[in-house]
């Protein structure tokens, strides 16, 4: 049987159990930022509310205004309403945004983050639980498991909490039943474990009536463990950022009289007056000669200022240093590069895409990144994995993905220092998805001296040549077009040579007899050699009937280190006549044109192609698919065509 609701608090009254307001101050260096998150409506506002009046940290006069706008309403009290007091959010029931809500215990002191549920503001999960020490997971008891749940799991994994108590709410709405508790608890012990995420514990609780949150409860006898608090008690703060190296991140500097200042946020370590400092990126170097800090100290303080502290410094030296910027000790500093790999959680509507330019910010730090490839897929509810081969990450899904910034950018890896490893991607003004950075791609760099720089570095490809060869209407162009529009889209410089366009320009001069037939296929090897040089995928799409003059291309690239594919787009006589799409064999049948392969020109199918596309028999997509992992092997050696180049984009 339910248990009767409880009568609306007396102000500043403490609930039954609830421990006495504490005498003395907790260690601030114990302090533990807690995020709770849920599905919407499994009550995450209620048990804030709750947890905030029964540790008697609630706002004064905050409890006596909610007791009065309720009996106005003729309703009980509504714990959910000392978080939720904004009118907007009780009509809608839900928690707009991430809010931070301190309390304390004889313990410690806490800070809870309140990552809202309803999917529509999961962006905030991705900021909200990134500072969290540990995460409240709460389960409502009647609807067990949902899609946002899941979600929420892997989105805590992936930023790497790993201290989480599961509250099981709502007990008293199915009568404190064990096998309902048991239920959930076994299902969601197996999700995680698949995340390698193992619980501190399951808690059985009404947040709604106290049960299970600072005291025990009789009518879940059934249940021996610890309650909520006495698990939250018990958790590991994080040590403090200020013991970490020195990363001031900068906001914006300003030049007063012939002062440069540079202001910024330690995100974590601490600087002094005197310190040695590098800015990355670029690695300009000075000492620190004055400290500022709001507010003003009189005098300017001289440091040690740690973490979390707002700072304007001035230079020995004057750098030019700008917003974005990181400042370091000169032996331990922050990556600087261009390419680096990322687990994304990917939350809105329009998929991100191989190839795509997509704006990328990280702390102060802005930057466009080009999507380079996308490894691997997870869908968060089912953990379903996928290879990538799709070329996007849909809404809800989690990647592994490649990406390049046009600028070198500064950041931290593992964990480091969190606030430096963990960005963001816009969908214009919104968040498209947020991203924890897993490790450097090493690129060849050079400077003036020390050799050219890699062109295959600067665009993340090498140059190659698909040579593709067959009758006129075998599909030499469509494909052609087809690939080339995959390549760009998936970050890919690429190029066709088109027999006919050559015909009208580099070899107008030229006929079709054997000899001029030869050196236009020379011409044509020339210059997609060039251009493959320079660092062009080249899509030559010639008829190139003869053999010899075939090899002569191919081994023309293996002289120069080009790599080189022939690829034989194969449909008979009969079906290229049939297609006849410029009515070339029509007018070569009348006599119209002579010397016309195919008809009175020999042509000599490949005997060894890298590849064969019989086009008369299979799909042009399948004809597609199957030309884009050859032209990616090529381009892409070590991806073996996991960059996901081959979807429709």
């Amino acid at each position: 049987m339910n248990a009767p609701p409880d009568t609306a608090p007396t102000p500043k009254a403490a609930a039954p159990g609830a421990p006495a307001a504490p005498a003395a101050r907790p260690s601030q260096s114990d302090h533990l930022q807690l995020v709770v998150v849920g599905h919407v409506d499994h009550g995450k506002s209620t048990l804030i509310g709750r947890l905030l009046f029964d540790t008697h940290s609630v706002p004064d006069g905050k409890a006596e205004r909610i007791e009065a706008a309720c009996k106005a309403e003729g309703m009980e009290f509504e714990y959910a309403f000392l978080l939720d007091a904004l009118l907007e959010e009780q009509a809608q029931n839900i928690t707009m945004d991430t809010t931070r809500v301190p309390f304390r215990t004889e313990r410690r002191p806490f800070t809870i983050i309140d990552a809202p549920g309803h999917k529509e503001f999961l962006k905030n999960m991705i900021t909200g639980a990134a500072s969290a020490d540990a995460a409240v997971l709460l389960v409502d008891a009647q609807e067990g498991l949902r899609e946002q749940t899941r979600r929420h799991c892997f989105l805590l994994s992936l930023l790497g909490l790993r201290q989480i108590v599961v509250a099981v709410n709502k007990m008293d709405l199915v009568d404190y039943r064990p096998d309902v508790f048991d239920a959930i608890r076994t299902e969601l012990s197996e999700f995680l474990a698949k995340l390698g995420i193992e619980p501190a514990h399951f808690i059985p609780i009404s947040a709604k009536h106290g049960e299970g949150l600072l005291r025990g409860s009789g009518r879940m006898a059934w249940y021996r463990g610890p309650t909520l608090l006495d698990v939250l008690e018990r958790f590991r703060a994080n040590p403090p950022a200020s013991g970490g190296p020195l990363r001031l991140s900068v906001q914006d500097v300003y030049r007063f009289d012939s002062r440069r200042i540079i202001a910024g946020l330690i995100e974590s370590g601490s600087v002094s007056v005197g310190d040695a400092i590098e800015f990355v990126p670029g690695g300009k170097r000075s000492r620190v000669r004055s400290i500022e800090t709001w507010p003003q100290s009189d005098p300017p303080r001289a440091g040690p200022v740690g973490s979390g502290s707002e700072v304007a410094l001035t230079l020995e030296d004057e750098l030019f240093v700008e917003r974005g910027q990181i400042g370091a000790p000169l032996g331990d500093k922050p990556y600087e590069a261009r390419t680096f790999t990322a687990r994304v959680f990917w939350i809105h509507d329009t998929p991100l895409r191989s190839g795509e330019l997509i704006p990328l910010k990280l702390g102060t730090q802005q930057a466009e990144a080009r999507v380079l490839g996308i490894q691997r897929t997870l869908d968060a509810v089912t953990l379903e994995s996928g290879t990538g081969t799709t070329g996007e990450v849909k809404v809800h899904e989690v990647a592994e993905i490649r990406l390049r910034v046009r600028k070198p950018i500064a950041f931290d890896v593992g964990g480091k220092v969190p606030a430096l490893g963990r960005f963001v991607l816009m969908r214009g003004r919104r968040i498209g998805g947020g991203g924890v950075i897993d490790s450097v791609v090493d690129e060849p760099t050079a400077t003036l001296g020390k050799g050219p720089v890699s062109r295959a570095a600067i665009l993340g490809h090498r140059g190659c040549i698909i040579w593709m060869t067959g009758l006129s209407g075998s599909g030499k162009s469509t494909l052609a077009q087809a690939l080339e529009q995959r390549l760009l889209t998936s970050g890919i410089l690429s190029a066709v040579l088109d027999g006919d366009v050559l015909r009208t320009g580099l070899s107008r001069n030229l006929g079709f007899t054997p000899d001029d037939r030869s050196e236009n296929l020379r011409r044509a090897t020339e210059l997609a050699i060039h251009l493959a040089d320079a660092g062009v995928v080249v899509i030559a799409a010639l008829i190139s009937p003869y053999r010899l003059d075939r090899a002569m291309a191919a081994e023309r690239a293996k002289e120069k280190g080009i790599p080189f594919a022939e690829i034989y787009i194969n449909a008979p006589l009969a079906e290229c006549e049939r297609r006849d799409p410029k009515q070339l064999y029509r007018k070569a049948r009348a006599g119209q044109i002579l010397q016309f392969t195919g008809i009175d020109s020999p042509y000599e199918a490949p005997l060894a192609p890298d590849l064969e596309l019989r086009t008369d028999r299979e799909s042009v997509g399948d004809s597609i698919e199957k030309l884009t992992q050859a032209a990616l092997s090529l381009a892409r050696p070590q991806e073996q065509a996991l960059d996901g180049a081959g979807a429709d984009i």
